[in-house]
């Protein structure tokens, strides 16, 4: 059995339910879904909480994975680092160029080409005025990108809050790349650990500010100023434009 296999096998031996399992780690329903369906691997700090409330020693996860069954070189062996180490947009990359490799492959041996789907993560943490979870880059869903998706779009992310209204709606999904943020532009934000969507606009003197497009709530407006020792990082722009910048 795969590594989500015997997660999810010793956790229905115990009589859990994916959300008590979810509480019991601090985590959503969803990110213990998307462990026990090999989607995503828990982070090392997550492991060691899932191995206390699974009651298990570590090797009992990963009994008969490919961990144990699947032998490779050491060459291979940093290869597969290297790619757990990428954030999840980059191992997207990855697996859409060896897919393209493998379709030439069987296309060259006479297979007819099948069309994949293209699946991007919808990040169920909510990020807005308020805040997402501690696992934001674990915590997500796939879904389809079908013609209501723009092609472009890396990650979707679901909204809370009423700050960015009228534009962006409390419980909408907004649709995410990685372009480069110019001022106006809104962007996916973590600033002191916390997850925002604001407008991003930079001065001439270098000042970074977050805006709210709810001028109602500018109370929840940030301001970078330099040396401040504040932590700010964009997780990508906002596929919306034509936005004013707030006065």
């Amino acid at each position: 059995m795969s590594f989500g296999e015997q997660l999810r096998h010793r956790r229905e031996e115990l009589g859990l339910t994916r959300d008590t399992l979810a509480e019991r780690l601090g985590l959503s329903r969803s990110a213990i879904g998307n462990y026990e369906t090999d989607i995503a691997f828990p982070k090392e700090e997550v492991l060691l909480k899932l191995f206390n409330a699974l009651e298990v020693d570590p090797n009992y996860l990963f009994r008969g994975s490919y961990r144990h069954s699947f032998l490779c070189s050491e060459g291979e062996q940093h290869l597969i680092e290297q790619y757990r180490a990428l954030p999840q947009a980059a191992r997207q990359t990855v697996r859409a160029v060896m897919e393209g490799f493998m379709q030439v492959q069987r296309e060259s041996e006479g297979e007819k080409p099948v069309r994949e789907k293209r699946m991007i993560p919808l990040y169920a943490s909510p990020a807005a005025a308020g805040f997402a979870a501690p696992v934001f880059m674990e915590d997500y869903e796939l879904i389809e990108v079908t013609d209501e998706v723009p092609p472009a779009a890396d990650m979707a992310v679901r909204i809370q809050g009423d700050s960015m209204e009228p534009y962006i709606t409390d419980g909408s999904v907004v649709y995410v790349n990685h372009d480069p943020l110019q001022s106006g532009d809104v962007g996916i934000f973590c600033v002191d650990g916390e997850m925002l969507c604001k407008q991003y606009h930079r001065d001439a003197l270098g000042v970074v500010y977050l805006f709210s497009l709810n001028r109602r709530r500018s109370d929840l407006d940030v301001v970078f100023y330099s040396g401040s020792g504040r932590s700010i990082t964009c997780f990508g722009r906002v596929m919306i434009h034509g936005l004013p910048i707030p006065e």
